[in-house]
């Protein structure tokens, strides 16, 4: 499994087929108890008909980290206080001393530039004795269709380039759109992968497939032994295309969805989820606040399209009444959006800031120094790209 390409025997999955049946919607509501332990039922779903929700009440202001850059889709703070940054069209770079550096650490010539391409990074837990990190791009190997997979890199001991170490993990499909690509390390040290559904929505309820899933795997490669089904590294199922998600507490995943475009005569309603290890969130079987026996259905669900980009929990001080909220960076509807969760899961608060003032807003993370970072996507064409480019920025009082 180290480095090569994985395989998944139809007998390792045979118990995971209980969360891709397709049962038809109950469109009631939106309480539905899945897989959860006896008893547990997930929260109400909040349907926001109009508009993204109120302007925002605290007050922040936004500052430049780095500009010039052509859609950076995520990053990675090192130990040393550097930046390492993905570039959509296939390049990687480093921001150092506030100054993003002149030439990338390593190119990617195979790289998509649709909504495929160089997309997430993650360091691996050990990154600072060992220099590696993680990396999710879209090839064409041999000029054949396109594939998206994980690769292991190593930066240099200066920082100044990087080099591939192998494949981690291989064949995700891939299509021109719904490639997913964000890359997180766990509370539990494990790599989760977000994957879309390659513009085949049946994919996302077939466990065998890796396309429109949450999966988990070991930073060595392999499965882990306490992932949902014994050899598998699909974690949760039943996404379309997600690109953002993150962890309030070590057993709960808080995950945003992009809603239907067109599909089985569906659109919009993106949303926000609320899962535990071997949840199905449904697609296409349900979108939006529907319900079905053994799918969760959402937290908070947008009638109008927004859609989501990376979302991180805010665990810093400096913005107080941010702490444990939801920070999610909105494409469509050019705005970072905050939900506020109470422990059930129900959305207790939700507004918007920057409302039409940054553009298109792609990665959101916590940075080593408590501040919230966002990067623009403004250069994608679907944006207004600014004379001096995309750009990192941080969110302050």
């Amino acid at each position: 499994m180290n480095g090569g390409t994985p395989s998944y025997s139809p007998h390792f999955l045979r118990g995971f087929l209980l969360l891709a049946l397709v049962s038809v919607p109950l469109f009631e509501g939106c309480q539905t108890g899945a897989f959860r332990p006896s008893g547990e039922m997930a929260a109400a779903c909040m349907l926001v008909e109009d508009g993204y929700g109120p302007d925002g009440s605290t007050e922040v202001r936004v500052e430049t980290v780095a500009a010039g850059l052509e859609v950076p889709w995520g990053l990675a703070f090192l130990p040393n206080g550097d930046i390492l940054v993905t570039e959509r069209p296939g390049r990687l770079r480093l921001v150092r001393d506030g100054r993003l550096a002149r030439e990338p650490l390593a190119v990617m010539d195979d790289s998509d530039t649709a909504e495929g391409g160089l997309l997430g990074i993650a360091l691996h837990p050990d990154f600072a004795t060992n220099g590696m990190f993680f990396l999710y791009r879209t090839v064409h190997p041999n000029d054949d269709d396109p594939l998206n997979r994980v690769e292991r890199w190593q930066l240099t001991e200066n920082g100044t380039a990087a080099t591939r170490f192998g494949i981690l993990l291989d064949n995700i499909p891939a299509a021109t759109y719904h490639n997913g690509g964000r890359l997180r390390i766990g509370p539990d040290g494990m790599l989760y992968v977000g994957t879309g559904d390659a513009r085949d929505p049946n994919l996302s309820q077939d466990p065998e497939s890796l396309a429109g899933k949450l999966l988990r795997i070991d930073p060595d490669g392999s499965i882990p032994d306490d992932n949902p089904i014994p050899g598998s590294p699909v974690y949760l199922l039943g996404i379309r295309n997600t690109q953002g998600f993150d962890w309030p507490n070590d057993s709960t995943i808080w995950l945003t969805d992009h809603g239907p475009s067109g599909e089985m005569l569906r659109r919009d309603h993106d949303e926000v989820n609320v899962a535990r290890a071997g949840d199905n969130l449904g697609w296409p079987t349900i979108y939006g606040c529907e319900s079905s026996t053994g799918m969760v259905s959402p937290s908070i669900t947008w009638a109008d399209a927004t859609p989501p980009g990376g979302a991180a929990v805010y665990t810093g001080d400096a913005i107080p009444e941010w702490q444990g909220s939801l920070l999610i960076g909105i494409l469509g509807s050019r705005h970072l959006q905050r939900v506020a969760l109470d422990a059930s899961g129900s959305v207790t608060h939700h507004e918007v800031y920057f409302r039409n003032e940054l553009g298109r807003l792609r990665d959101v993370v916590m940075g080593p120094d408590g501040h919230l970072y966002l990067t623009t996507s403004n250069c994608d064409g679907r944006g207004d790209c600014p004379a001096d480019g995309d750009k990192v920025l941080r969110i302050v009082r």
